[in-house]
């Protein structure tokens, strides 16, 4: 269906293609779709939005129908399931809610696509703490940013540009020093300051960072090494880097646990914060986890809110239970009597399985396999209002609705599927 508008250009709207939620975007065009202020990631997201073709219209086992129809098939699967797995979960903080409060009803187990990334953060952070900051610290008070294993920019594309090039700080504090550890070269040249300054580029592989964190570790404490490198980096660039690090007013520790794909990932985070927690006790450090996207910060704090722990969570007679393990996507997939697949922002299709599936997301979404029911509802962002949390979890941004839609809002579409599991009485969104 042809959608239109009756809201006027130019629309300044926050920006959820990654954690940053640039608010200073504007939308001048929609057809073709023309912004200011944003990167590559924001205009791929608003391209892939406003594209035409999409599938607005509900089917079961690929034959379409009309959405009451889509729901009461949904309902149905869902009330003969008692280990249902709800997975995606690519949202924002309302359609959360709502799908948090189905899992209560229904004994769902929830977990996020990126949860495997976020996990080795929260094992961290569980087994003894943590200390991080927030953007607006990084743009007031950074003197040194440490990347350990991510170039930033890639997933993050405009931190340098608004955290760290951007003068407007509170404070008089020098430019930021840059220093990367364990990210090629060719991956730094967003870094590179507006008066042509380079950063510090340690060379190492990524799967020799747990051992060179552990040994700036030691040094810090005046350990001595016997060995002259360490990961191929050489002992004399280790000591250089920790008589920088102590020397910082203000350090900020950057580091991506998606880009940590090595075995037991959390022990070499857990390594970073420790590092971040010497450097505090004659200056001043904090970390910066960068999150994986698809409203995943969102997602873990609003699940956090209502039942006390992150995602990898499951309901068992309404209360809430919490496992990093078995209560994963790929444990829960082996013995789950259904699947309910959402991705809101990007048309990420559902994992394979045996399990009857429900798929509630992007308009765009296209499968191998056609899910018993699929109901396409509206782009957070795009098509309707909404809430999400930055990447340092301290705010939450407004996201605006840029055009009319005749798509429902997935906290809609579950609120109807709720109901329908409650009542014999006849669901209808008409």
């Amino acid at each position: 269906m042809k959608k239109t508008t009756s809201l006027t250009f130019p629309i300044a709207a926050s920006c959820p293609a990654c954690g940053l939620l640039c608010d200073d975007v504007i939308l001048t065009s929609a057809a073709p779709v023309d912004l200011k202020n944003a990167c590559a990631k924001g205009i791929t997201f608003f391209e892939q939005s406003f594209q035409t073709g999409a599938n607005e219209s509900p089917s079961i086992a690929g034959k379409p129908c009309d959405l009451t129809t889509a729901i009461r098939k949904a309902a149905d699967i869902l009330s003969k399931s008692k280990s249902a797995l709800f997975a995606g979960l690519g949202t924002e903080v309302q359609g959360m809610r709502a799908i948090m409060r189905l899992a209560e009803e229904t004994n769902a187990t929830l977990d996020h696509m990126h949860s495997d990334s976020t996990v080795r953060n929260t094992l961290t952070m569980q087994n003894g703490g943590w200390l991080t900051t927030t953007l607006a610290e990084v743009k007031n008070r950074a003197d040194v940013i440490l990347a350990i294993g991510t170039d930033i920019a890639t997933s993050h594309p405009r931190f340098f540009e608004k955290t760290v090039w951007n003068t407007e700080s509170l404070f008089n504090k020098p430019t930021p020093e840059v220093i990367y550890l364990g990210v090629p070269a060719e991956k730094t040249q967003a870094s590179i300051s507006p008066n042509g300054t380079k950063p510090t580029v340690i060379a190492a592989d990524l799967d020799k960072i747990p051992e060179i964190v552990n040994a700036l570790n030691a040094l810090l404490v005046n350990k001595k090494l016997k060995a002259e490198t360490v990961g191929s980096v050489p002992v004399t660039t280790l000591l250089a880097l920790v008589d920088k690090l102590k020397a910082a007013q203000y350090l900020v520790a950057v580091w991506s646990a998606s880009s940590f794909k090595f075995t037991h990932a959390e022990l070499t985070i857990q390594s970073i914060v420790q590092l971040i927690n010497q450097l505090n006790e004659t200056s001043r450090a904090a970390g910066l986890p960068l999150n994986s996207g698809d409203g995943d910060s969102s997602v873990n704090n609003t699940s956090t809110w209502l039942s006390g722990y992150p995602t990898r969570s499951r309901y068992v007679d309404g209360k809430p239970e919490y496992d990093t393990y078995h209560f994963s996507i790929s444990q829960q997939l082996k013995s789950c009597d259904a699947l309910l697949w959402v991705s809101t922002f990007n048309p990420h299709p559902p994992p394979e399985s045996e399990a009857p599936t429900i798929v509630i997301g992007h308009p765009g979404m296209r499968f191998k396999y056609e899910p018993d029911v699929f109901i396409p509802v509206g782009i957070p962002g795009v098509d309707h209002t909404g809430l999400m949390f930055r990447l340092d979890s301290s705010i939450t941004l407004p996201l605006k609705k840029l055009r009319d839609s005749q798509l429902p809002k997935l906290s809609d579409v579950i609120n109807h599927i709720e109901a329908a599991l409650l009542s014999t009485d006849k669901v209808s969104l008409d």
